[in-house]
């Protein structure tokens, strides 16, 4: 008897929980609902989908709940969401799309509306009031823009702004993320006073950096661009943007204080901090930068703002460190087995952590078309692989998103 692909998946993913509740020995509670942004198929053209997944709140082993959702695109990259969990925007490679989805209590996805840029769209996110949508694109140039949202619903362009290096303005510049400072964390962990206020984009000059093709400048490679967010949403360059983030900066997050702004380096194999001083200025940590493993590629801090996680994509691996909170120093998180490294399916580019209770870490594994689940010990933040991991999804997973289901308490830390 043949299956096709939606229950082949289905039947996998529920012998993985039927094993894990059996070890488990306890009964089912949804704590999270997981979304992978991946393609029904190898082929460029294959539509793009959401897949959802519940989440044990024991286990942390997840289970396919519903059907997949067409992401209204092709070659989904980027996923974002609300800050009331409420709404969740898909960005689409192949047709140059942002998507607008609604999110149910109980995990149903409904599209509502989208937008076309006239670039393609590399990253998304939102800021903390849910009133702006941000969106980097170009394979090009790198632009920055700014979408106006109203009850989650995609409005007019309030800005758009070009990232060019001062002194190498005719240099090509490649976005390769972006953050709302205090972004990604519920309206009752982040410090108010400070979340919301700036915006940070990380991109390198591929006129300078640009393995196995020629290069014409001798400007430093990577940068981060700051923007102070006022409070009718304008964006202004922050002083002394942008700064230097190593030679291939790939992914960007900040911490739920908003003290503290941190970039993998996808080419140097490192990790590098700043502090987020007066006015929004950034400046390295000390003894940085920090180590990874082989070419990171995504890096995501746990809800209480005290753990941090990199995926390393050449070593099919996820780093755990602490962060000291006086100076937001990372230190390295070795496992039961005392090994620094936690092994994912092929290639990791994309990772999320639980916001319910802060317990799980799920990766979205590009090239094992899987996704990985940790347990995330809350005493060391030290993480185990989940029973029955890594779970099956869609082809090149490339974005994963968690999002609390119920009114389950969120961890929290006092700025």
């Amino acid at each position: 008897m043949k299956f096709n692909k939606l229950s082949q998946l289905a039947l996998v993913s529920a012998i993985g929980l039927l094993v894990s509740t059996l070890l488990a020995g306890c009964y089912l509670i949804t704590i999270d609902y997981v979304y992978v942004a991946a393609s029904e198929g190898t082929a460029a053209s294959s539509p793009g989908e959401v897949y959802a997944y519940a989440a044990d709140g024991q286990s942390g082993a997840i289970r396919t709940v519903l059907a997949p959702v067409l992401t209204g695109g092709t070659q989904p990259v980027s996923m974002a969401l609300t800050s009331d969990n409420a709404n969740l925007y898909v960005a689409n490679q192949g047709n140059n799309s942002v998507v607008h989805f609604s999110v149910a209590y109980r995990g149903q996805l409904t599209q509502q509306d989208s937008v076309t840029l006239p670039n393609t769209p590399v990253a998304v996110t939102v800021n903390p009031s849910n009133t702006d949508l941000y969106v980097i694109s170009g394979t090009s140039s790198a632009t920055l823009t700014e979408y106006a949202l109203s009850n989650g619903a995609i409005g007019s362009v309030v800005a758009t702004l070009q990232l060019t290096v001062p002194g190498y303005t005719s240099d090509t510049i490649i976005p390769t993320g972006i953050n709302v400072l205090g972004a990604g964390y519920s309206s009752d962990i982040i410090n108010s006073n400070v979340s919301g206020t700036a915006l940070y984009v990380t991109a390198y000059d591929q006129s300078a950096y640009n393995p196995g093709g020629s290069t014409t400048s001798n400007a430093n490679p990577g940068w981060i661009f700051g923007f102070t967010i006022g409070s009718n949403g304008a964006l202004s360059p922050v002083a002394g943007s942008p700064w230097q983030a190593g030679v291939k900066p790939s992914a960007v997050t900040s911490d739920p204080t908003g003290r503290f702004v941190y970039v993998t380096d996808f080419a140097s194999n490192d990790l590098i901090g700043y502090s987020v001083l007066s006015s929004h200025v950034l400046n390295f940590l000390i003894n940085g930068p920090f180590k990874t493993g082989n070419e990171p590629t995504a890096i995501a801090i746990d809800p209480r703002g005290i753990y941090m996680y990199v995926t390393n994509s050449l070593d099919n691996t996820v780093s755990a460190y602490t962060i000291a909170l006086p100076t937001g120093t990372p230190s390295t998180v070795v496992n039961a087995t005392s090994n620094a490294s936690n092994a994912t399916d092929t290639d990791p580019v994309a990772l999320a952590v639980d916001p319910a209770l802060g317990r799980f870490v799920y990766t979205a594994n590009r090239l094992g078309n899987t996704i990985s689940g940790f347990d995330l010990n809350p005493n060391t933040g030290a993480i185990s692989s989940t029973l029955a991991a890594p779970y099956p999804t869609g082809v090149y997973p490339m974005a994963v998103v968690v999002v609390p289901h119920g009114n389950h308490a969120t961890q929290s830390i006092t700025p």
